[in-house]
């Protein structure tokens, strides 16, 4: 595995996000952005594509990382789907890709985006503080995990360690990953779980699981998150064979 790269002392201050929306930014979250005409990014440049259904985190980050002379965001994304476009169209060196965006699970996107560039790194800037989403994201292939709390002081220092082919992780949570057993706790599933697992396998999606158990998506996702951490399965499939084997659906259900 590649080195982690940490800072030695982490000041958790939640990002100001105060900078003025770029002009001809979308308004709406959750829409498909792209950037204003450019030049074609110089040769040693650190280009970057953007992924977050909220214009005003777009707007914050892009001055943020533009602050730097060799970073260059060539395009901005509201979901998932359009993420996997600029990737395919940019190949860019680096993605930041925000875990909860409308449409298709962030998550579960990362094989495509991987395919539709397989040398672009990808950052990880999320709220979910959760290990098992941390574990699940660096199991998908990602370079870099960073808390959006901690975004002023760390997401500059990650993306360059991802675009160097390295992996970071935010100091206290790469620790408290570190100080889990390898696997998490096998087979100890809450109640909540058993049933998100029952329906996974009975075919519904996760906003269909979030509307049946009166769930926000969010919190669906991270009962998911859960359970594949705890059984140590990555794939529905996997989820559902798990789930025949110990009888928490029928054959023919």
């Amino acid at each position: 595995m590649n080195e982690v790269a940490v800072l030695p002392t982490v000041r958790l201050v939640a990002p100001s996000l105060k900078f003025r929306s770029r002009p001809g930014a979308a308004t709406r979250s959750g829409a498909m952005v792209m950037p204003m005409p450019q030049s074609e990014p110089s040769a040693n440049a650190t280009t970057i594509v953007l992924a977050d259904d909220h214009a005003v985190v777009r707007s914050a980050l892009r001055m943020l990382l533009e602050a730097e002379p060799e970073f260059e965001v060539v395009a901005e994304a509201g979901d998932a789907t359009s993420a996997i476009r600029y990737v395919r169209g940019h190949k860019p060196t680096v993605l930041i890709l925000d875990l909860n965006m409308p449409g298709p699970s962030s998550l579960g996107s990362i094989p495509a985006i991987k395919e539709a560039s397989p040398r672009t790194q990808i950052v990880v800037l999320t709220m979910q503080a959760e290990t098992a989403f941390a574990r699940q994201a660096l199991q998908a292939g990602v370079a870099a995990y960073v808390l959006k709390e901690a975004a002023e002081d760390e997401l500059v220092t990650a993306v360059r360690t991802a675009a160097a082919g390295e992996t970071y992780l935010q100091p206290a949570l790469g620790a408290r990953l570190a100080a889990e057993p390898e696997g998490g706790a096998e087979d100890d599933l809450s109640e909540r779980e058993i049933e998100v697992l029952r329906l996974i396998a009975l075919g519904h999606t996760n906003s269909e699981m979030a509307e049946k158990l009166f769930l926000s998506i969010r919190t669906v996702e991270s009962h998911r998150a859960h359970i594949q951490q705890k059984l140590r399965l990555t794939t529905r499939s996997e989820l559902v064979r798990y789930a025949l084997d110990h009888g928490l659906v029928e054959t023919g259900a």
